[in-house]
Parts: structure tokens; C-alpha cells; sequence
């Protein structure tokens, strides 16, 4: 299993960058899900000291809110880019999918979505943090569907949001982007028939 380093420079060390460290550590988790990463692991790959590690973050679990936080404004899907209002709700949610699967494949070696991942972890504490971020998603994605389709957003949002946990759940296990691109694109048809109907 690698190792991730933030590079130093010979001579005195810099100070500590504490964002440098949640991106860092971002990568820790994606790689290896919350679970399997300890604060001995963090504190290692980021090359720092507990008390720096405590003072900045209080906990793991303090610190994958930060990741978490990070993750929602740089890292996912730009849900406000590809669920235009002047296209139809069916090609969004395509595209949706589409995005996903190719976020989900990105790299094989932290593959799949951090929020989605974190929503299947044991800490309860940890858990509990992702299933927000992933509520917080699933009501963007009903409030869209339910501004032109309001008898059907409740199961299209339930089915698109299944199908975005099994596109990760299926790249973190070695599905490579055809394969997932294949079951998006099933998925999406099974969208466009619901919404015609």
C-alpha cells in the first residue's frame, strides 16, 4: 500500500498548511476508506507532529469533516453545472450519470466517491457526517426533477441516487470506466422511458 507525502524542501521546514493537509489527507481517505486510515497514518503522510495533528483538527473525525467539506466544494460532482434548467430533466439526469461514472473511474487507485464511501463506513460519527453530504445531493437532485416532474422526483431520485452508489460501489471494486459507462447508460435509458410515460 503507497504512502502519501507532502513534499519537503531541504533545510528548515515549512510551516504547517493545514489545507495542504486536508487535500493530503482527502487522498487518504479516498484511497483506503475512512475506516482503514488511523491518525497514525495521517499524521505520517502528512509528516507532522500529534499536537500539530490535534491542534488543527481535534480528531479523525474532525479532520474528515474537513475532507468532507473540501470534498463537497472542489472535489464532487458540479451538480449546479449539469442539471441545467433549460435542458430536460431526462438528459440532465443522463449527464448526471454519465459525470459519475467517469468521476467514479478516475483513478483506479481511490476510486469511487468519497461521500458515498464514507456513507457505508463503521464510525457512526464518521458515517453519519457523509450521509448529510449525500442528503444535502439527493435533495438538490428531487428539487430538480419535482420543478417539471413532481409525481415522479421521489422514485427518480431514489433510482439515480442507487444507481450513483452502485457506480461507485462497482469502480472501488475494479470496473473500469466502459463497464461503469455501460450500466449509466442503461440506467439513463430506463430514466427516459419513466419521464415519457
Amino acid at each position: 500500500m503507497s504512502t502519501i507525502k507532502i513534499p519537503r524542501s531541504r533545510g528548515r521546514p515549512r510551516g504547517f498548511d493545514p489545507e495542504q493537509a486536508v487535500a493530503a489527507a482527502a487522498d487518504l481517505f479516498r484511497a483506503r476508506g475512512f475506516d482503514a486510515v488511523s491518525v497514525a497514518d495521517v499524521i505520517d503522510a502528512l509528516g507532522i507532529k500529534p499536537p500539530s495533528f490535534y491542534s488543527a483538527f481535534g480528531s479523525k473525525q474532525g479532520l474528515y469533516a474537513r475532507v468532507l467539506e473540501r470534498y463537497a466544494a472542489v472535489g464532487a460532482l458540479p451538480l449546479a453545472d449539469i442539471l441545467r434548467p433549460e435542458r430536460p430533466v431526462a438528459d440532465n439526469l443522463t449527464a448526471l450519470l454519465d459525470a459519475a461514472a467517469r468521476h467514479y473511474a478516475a483513478d483506479p487507485k481511490a476510486a469511487g466517491c468519497l461521500v458515498v464511501e464514507g456513507t457505508r463506513c463503521n464510525d457512526a460519527q464518521a458515517r453519519e457526517a457523509a450521509l448529510a453530504y449525500n442528503l444535502a445531493v439527493e435533495t438538490q437532485i428531487r428539487d430538480h426533477i419535482a420543478e417539471r416532474h413532481a409525481a415522479e422526483a421521489a422514485a427518480l431520485t431514489d433510482f439515480v441516487a442507487t444507481t450513483m452508489f452502485g457506480l461507485s460501489a462497482k469502480a472501488r471494486n475494479g470496473h473500469g470506466l466502459d463497464q461503469l459507462l455501460t450500466t449509466a447508460r442503461l440506467a439513463s435509458s430506463a430514466i427516459q422511458c419513466a419521464l415519457m410515460g
